[in-house]
């Protein structure tokens, strides 16, 4: 593990979490919990076998994550995050709301998977109505599911299926990410390719929290308006 040798505790953060694909690690196991080796490359796409393995060894030496067999059914090694690994998930938070500024730049090669969404939509809104009927809202995008449950006066995300939902959006990625966000209303996601199936009035429940506003000088973090309506041309698109 290499080291800035900087008595500074950024610097100090960074020699434990700042190499490529570690932070995106914790995000998965913050979102999916305990995970077999297979599932946490299936979530990390792009990652050679023999990278995650270091990465999850460096972490486990310095304290991030744990390793522990299950037996049957799973029979299978699991890894974890310790109470210190927990402890980034604001970090993490900070570092999506932060990244959300770019997000209009959707590149068709980009891999995407449901609890991205999901995550950005539980870190990013808040419940308006707190004493309001707890609700799901279904979201499909390119073929990946996440549900948006409204309740208690708090926003909670997963990946999967809601039975039944009381709105489903079908759409772009990037088009329910800014309606979710609050960067576009539902008339201009409509001509963006949504389509909406329910109650759309549970869409005003959702409103960007107010961290989100705060994440920029110059107010709410952009997804900008014409960025979002005008699709990139092809020979803007690929992997940067």
């Amino acid at each position: 593990m290499r080291s800035y040798r900087q008595y500074c505790s950024i610097a100090r953060a960074l020699d434990v979490v700042g190499d490529r694909w570690t932070l995106l690690i914790v995000r998965e196991l913050l979102l999916r919990g305990a995970s077999r080796f297979t599932d946490l490359k299936a979530g990390l796409p792009g990652v050679a076998a023999n990278l995650l393995s270091s990465r999850l060894k460096e972490l486990e030496e310095s304290g991030i994550v744990r390793r522990q067999y299950v037996g049957p059914p799973v029979a299978s090694q699991l890894y974890d995050l310790t109470d210190d690994g927990v402890e980034l998930e604001p970090v993490l938070q900070a570092l999506g709301l932060w990244g959300l500024r770019y997000m209009a730049d959707d590149r068709r090669h980009d891999a995407f998977h449901a609890e991205w969404l999901a995550y950005a939509a539980s870190w990013s809104t808040v419940d308006t109505e707190p004493d309001g009927p707890p609700a799901m809202i279904q979201l499909e995008a390119d073929g990946e599911r996440a549900v948006v449950e409204l309740g208690d006066g708090q926003v909670r995300c997963r990946v999967g299926e809601a039975e039944p939902a009381d709105l489903t959006l079908r759409g772009p990625r990037r088009t329910i990410l800014g309606l979710l966000m609050g960067r576009i209303d539902l008339p201009i996601a409509t001509e963006l390719g949504l389509s909406s199936d329910g109650d759309t009035q549970l869409l005003h429940r959702l409103r960007p929290s107010p961290s989100l506003r705060k994440t920029s000088r110059h107010g709410f973090p952009t997804l900008p308006a014409r960025a979002i309506q005008q699709p990139r041309r092809p020979a803007d698109d690929g992997v940067v």
